[in-house]
C-alpha cells in the first residue's frame, strides 16, 4: 500500500498539472480533454516521471467513466431507450461490423497478422472512446445535435459489444475448450444474476431508501448515498465480469424515471468531472512516449491509418443507416474515428494471451492514445472549416421526438399553485419540469397521472443545472415562502440572464423585490380577491357588465399605483403617501361611474 506521503504527492501532481494544462488549453480553444492528456505526458514516466507507476491511478481513474455513464442513464430512461433501439442496435451494430471487417481485413492482408490477431485488432479498434466523444460533444454543445445523438447510440451500443469482446479474446487465443465452456456457462449465470440483482434493487429498493435519506435533510448523507448506489453497482458488475461502467449505466436508468433523478445528478456531477479528467491523465501517463521518437513514422502512419479508415466508414454509416446529412456525417466521424478505452483492455488480454507482442501492445496504446488526442484539433479544425450554410439543418421528427424530456417550463413549488400550473401545463402538452423538497408532495403528485415532479432544491445552482432549466423558455416560481421565492429568482436570473421568470408574490413590497430581479409578479390572493368582489357585486344587484366594469377600473388603478409606489418603495412614508392618493383617487373614479350608472341600474337599498 502507498505511503500516505506518496499519495500526497500525487495528489498535488495531479491537482497542480490539471490547473497548469487545462486552462491553457481551453483558450487555446482546444479542449478540456487535450489539457488533460497533455497534463498525464508530462508527469508520466515518459517525460518529467514525477508518477512512475501509471497503473497505480488507472483504477481510481476508471471511475470517472463509471459516473459518466451513470448519468447517461440518468438521462435517458428506459422509455427514450426504446425509442433509440434502431439507432443503438441498427446503426450501432453496423458501425462495429463494417469498421471491424476493413481494420480486420487489413490486419490480415496487409499487414500479415493471423486470423485469431486480426479479428481481436479489428473488433478493438472498431471500438471509440466513450468518455472522450461524449466530453467533447458536451463542450460544444452538440450532444442534442442529429450527429450528437446518433454518435451517443453508436457508443452506447460499443459499451455493449465490449462485454462479449473481452469475453472472446482468451477463446481466440486457444486453450482448453472443455474447461472453457463450464467457465463460460458459469460467468453467463454470474453475469444475469448481477444483472437481476441490479434491476430487483433499482425498482424496489432505492426509491424507499432515498425517502429515508431526503427526510433527513442532509446534503451530505444524500451525496454518500448517491455515491454508493454508483460505486456498488460497478463493483457488482465488476466482479460478475461486466464493464463497470455498463453496470453504472443500467443502474442510472432504472433510476431514470425516479424522482430522485436530478438529486443524483447533481450530487455526482462535482466527482464526475474531476475523476474523469484523472481518467483523461492515467490515458496520458500510459503513452509510451519514447516509442514515438524511437520510431515516429510507425507511430504517426497507423495512427493516421486508423483515422483514415475510421473517419469514412463512419460517415457512410451515418449518411446510409443514420440519415445524416453530409455535414452531420462528417462531424459523427470526427467525434468517433478515435480508438476506444476499451481497446486498453482487450489488447491488453490479447498480450497476455500470447496474440501481440509487447512492443506491438505499447505502439497500440500509443496510436489509441495520439488518435484521441487528435480529435480536439480535428473537431476545432471540422467547426472552423465546415460552416453550413444560412439554410439552417433541418431536424427529422424522430429526432426531435427524441428530446421531448426537453422542458419548456420549469416549475419551483408544487404545492397549491403550482400544481394548479402543472395541472394546465400538461393538459396543454406542454413539456415542463417541476422541483420540489417536500418527499410526501412529490409522492402524492407522482401517484395522480405521472407527473415529472423531482426531489430538489431549485437554490441550489446544481439542481437547477440538472432540471436543464437553461433549455427552457419559462421558470415559474410557486413556492409559498417569499423569501425562497427572492432568493430563487435571484439566482435564475445570475446564472440564465435572459430567462423569462413568473413568480409568486406575497404581497406589494415582495412584488417589488421580484421586479427589481427582473421577475413578473403575480400576488397570491390578487386574483382571487378580485373574483370574490366581482361575485359580490353582482349578488348585491349589479349587473354582469357593471362589476366587470368596476374590476378593470380597480385592477387598471392598482396595477399605476403598484408602479408608481415601485420607485419609493424602500420609503415608507412616501409609499404610505402614495396610498392615500390612490385611495381618494379610486374613491373619485367609483363616483363618477355610479352617476353614469345610476339611471340605468341603482344599486338597490339594503333590506
Amino acid at each position: 500500500m502507498p505511503h500516505e506521503g506518496n499519495l500526497l504527492q500525487a495528489a498535488v501532481v495531479f491537482l497542480f498539472a490539471a490547473v497548469l494544462t487545462v486552462p491553457l488549453a481551453k483558450r487555446l480553444q482546444l479542449g478540456a480533454v487535450l489539457g488533460y492528456l497533455f497534463a498525464g505526458v508530462i508527469i508520466g514516466p515518459s517525460v518529467l516521471g514525477l508518477i512512475g507507476n501509471p497503473q497505480s491511478v488507472s483504477h481510481i481513474s476508471e471511475l470517472g467513466v463509471v459516473l459518466l455513464l451513470f448519468i447517461i442513464g440518468l438521462e435517458l430512461s428506459p422509455r427514450r431507450l426504446w425509442v433509440m433501439r434502431k439507432a443503438v442496435f441498427g446503426v450501432g451494430l453496423a458501425q462495429v461490423l463494417l469498421t471491424g471487417v476493413v481494420i480486420g481485413s487489413m490486419a490480415l492482408l496487409v499487414f500479415g497478422h493471423p486470423l485469431n490477431s486480426a479479428i481481436v485488432l479489428g473488433l478493438g479498434l472498431a471500438l471509440s472512446s466513450t468518455a472522450f466523444g461524449l466530453q467533447s460533444l458536451a463542450e460544444r454543445k452538440e450532444l442534442n445535435s442529429p450527429h450528437g445523438r446518433l454518435a451517443f447510440a453508436i457508443l452506447l451500443f460499443q459499451d455493449i459489444a465490449a462485454i462479449p469482446l473481452i469475453a472472446l479474446v482468451p477463446a481466440l487465443a486457444g486453450g482448453d475448450h472443455h474447461t472453457s465452456t463450464a467457465q463460460d456457462i458459469t460467468h453467463g449465470l454470474q453475469v444475469l444474476g448481477s444483472i437481476a440483482v441490479v434491476v430487483v434493487g433499482g425498482r424496489y429498493l432505492l426509491r424507499p431508501v432515498f425517502r429515508v435519506v431526503a427526510a433527513t435533510g442532509l446534503p451530505e448523507v444524500s451525496t454518500a448515498t448517491a455515491l454508493l448506489v454508483v460505486i456498488g453497482t460497478a463493483w457488482l458488475m465488476d466482479l460478475a465480469g461486466v464493464s463497470m461502467a455498463l453496470g453504472a449505466f443500467l443502474a442510472g436508468l432504472l433510476l431514470a424515471d425516479s424522482e430522485y433523478r436530478h438529486e443524483l445528478e447533481a450530487q455526482i456531477e462535482p466527482f464526475k468531472g474531476l475523476l474523469l479528467g484523472l481518467f483523461f491523465i492515467s490515458v496520458g501517463m500510459g503513452a509510451n512516449i519514447s516509442l514515438l521518437f524511437s520510431a515516429p513514422l510507425a507511430v504517426l502512419g497507423l495512427t493516421l491509418l486508423l483515422i483514415g479508415l475510421k473517419l469514412p466508414l463512419l460517415y457512410v454509416v451515418g449518411r446510409l443507416a443514420g440519415g445524416l446529412g453530409r455535414l452531420s456525417a462528417v462531424r459523427l466521424g470526427v467525434v468517433l474515428a478515435a480508438g476506444g478505452e476499451f481497446a486498453f483492455v482487450v489488447f491488453k488480454i490479447g498480450r497476455d494471451q500470447g496474440l501481440f507482442e509487447a512492443r506491438l501492445y505499447d505502439l497500440l496504446v500509443l496510436t489509441i492514445t495520439l488518435s484521441m488526442a487528435m480529435t480536439p484539433l480535428l473537431l476545432l479544425a471540422c467547426s472552423r472549416l465546415l460552416v453550413p450554410k444560412s439554410k439552417p439543418v433541418e431536424v427529422p421528427a424522430h429526432l426531435r421526438d427524441i428530446d421531448s424530456d426537453a422542458p419548456r417550463v420549469v416549475i419551483a413549488g408544487m404545492g397549491r399553485m403550482g400544481q394548479i400550473v402543472a395541472r394546465i401545463l400538461k393538459a396543454q402538452k406542454v413539456p415542463f419540469v417541476a422541483l420540489d423538497t417536500s418527499v410526501e408532495t412529490i409522492e402524492l403528485t407522482r401517484s395522480f397521472g405521472g407527473m415529472p415532479v423531482f426531489y430538489g432544491d431549485p437554490m441550489r445552482p446544481e439542481i437547477l443545472n440538472a432540471a436543464k432549466v437553461g433549455e427552457a423558455e419559462f421558470f415559474v416560481i410557486a413556492t409559498d415562502d417569499p423569501d425562497t421565492n427572492i432568493q430563487t429568482a435571484a439566482l435564475v436570473r445570475k446564472l440564465y440572464p435572459h430567462m423569462k421568470i413568473i413568480a409568486r408574490a406575497r404581497n406589494r413590497q415582495h412584488v417589488h423585490k421580484l421586479v427589481d430581479l427582473g421577475a413578473e409578479a403575480v400576488r397570491e390572493t390578487y386574483y382571487s380577491s378580485l373574483e370574490m368582489s366581482r361575485r359580490t357585486l353582482v349578488g348585491l344587484g349589479l349587473s354582469q357588465a357593471q362589476a366587470d366594469s368596476r374590476i378593470q377600473r380597480f385592477t387598471r388603478h392598482d396595477e399605476q399605483v403598484l408602479q408608481a409606489q415601485h420607485a419609493v418603495y424602500d420609503d415608507a412614508a412616501k409609499v404610505l403617501q402614495t396610498a392615500q392618493e390612490a385611495r381618494n383617487e379610486l374613491a373619485r373614479l367609483f363616483a363618477a361611474d355610479q352617476l353614469d350608472e345610476q339611471v340605468e341600474s341603482p344599486l338597490p337599498p339594503p333590506r
